[in-house]
């Protein structure tokens, strides 16, 4: 069986920047178990899979490496540059059928689409004895300020020069296991003009570190805009490959844009 992929750095004005995705469109589901070998033979953060149900109406899959997924931005939002820029060029709007209910994206200007998702709030977390101090010992810095928790960890440190210092995930997976927990998100208010920084960490999931993570920013959204007072922030995934997000806190949904760029068009044979 011949199936067309494309590989699309998302969140990104040229190739090499962003998290790259591959999108595989199919005419029907195929067997979890090919779409997850598909997924881990691409080796990305994710795989997006799309089946066509009528105009503008898409259901849409992610997987890791290791696993499907509940929520993935980045492979949503090139997904939808896809769609805009190659294979349904009429559409203004599309709606995705997903695991995380309808997720809608509109064309935007200068291709910089635009996405909304479910919010994801966070509360206060404290975790097993001595977790913030072994996040830090994990990640190579000092410990967190405060630790809250969502679909994901989100640790918070003063300063986005601390962020910025973590050399790789170190040992966080056996960290976020004692707390029953997959995901980290790193964060500080930003510099550099940004509004807030953030890094990703999930190799649990076959991810050690997410380039640039729209389903965090779920989370780091109203999360910041609640200190920020602001209602549309700059954000800024200190990555070592890195991307630019421009989000907006509409209550129970975020709102992210960015550009995507395309890296590859191909033809897998399975």
């Amino acid at each position: 069986m011949q199936l067309r992929l494309w590989q699309v750095d998302a969140f990104a004005k040229a190739p090499f920047e962003g998290n790259p995705a591959a999108i595989v469109p199919l005419s029907e589901w195929l067997d979890d178990g090919l779409l997850q070998r598909i997924a881990n033979e691409n080796n990305l953060a994710e795989t997006a899979f799309l089946v066509r149900r009528a105009e503008g109406l898409y259901g849409l899959r992610w997987f890791t490496p290791e696993a499907e997924v509940e929520l993935c931005g980045h492979a949503t939002l090139a997904s939808a540059w896809l769609l805009f820029e190659e294979l349904d060029t009429e559409l203004e709007r599309i709606d995705f059928e997903t695991r995380s209910g309808t997720l809608t994206v509109e064309r935007g200007e200068d291709g910089r689409h635009v996405m909304s998702l479910p919010s994801d709030f966070v509360s206060p977390f404290a975790g097993p004895e001595g977790f913030a101090q072994a996040i830090g010992n994990a990640l190579g810095v000092a410990a967190p300020k405060k630790i809250f928790k969502g679909r994901y960890v989100l640790a918070l440190w003063d300063e986005a020069k601390t962020v910025r210092a973590i050399k790789g995930c170190g040992d966080i997976a056996g960290v976020l296991r004692s707390a029953d927990c997959w995901g980290l998100i790193a964060t500080a208010a930003g510099d550099d003009g940004h509004d807030f920084v953030s890094r990703f960490f999930a190799p649990d999931k076959g991810v050690p570190e997410d380039p640039v993570t729209g389903s965090a920013h779920c989370a780091l959204t109203p999360f910041w805009s609640a200190r920020l007072e602001k209602k549309t922030l700059t954000a800024r995934q200190v990555s070592p490959r890195g991307g630019d997000l421009v989000c907006t806190d509409a209550g129970p949904r975020t709102v992210l844009s960015g550009p995507c760029a395309l890296y590859l068009r191909g033809e897998i044979a399975v």
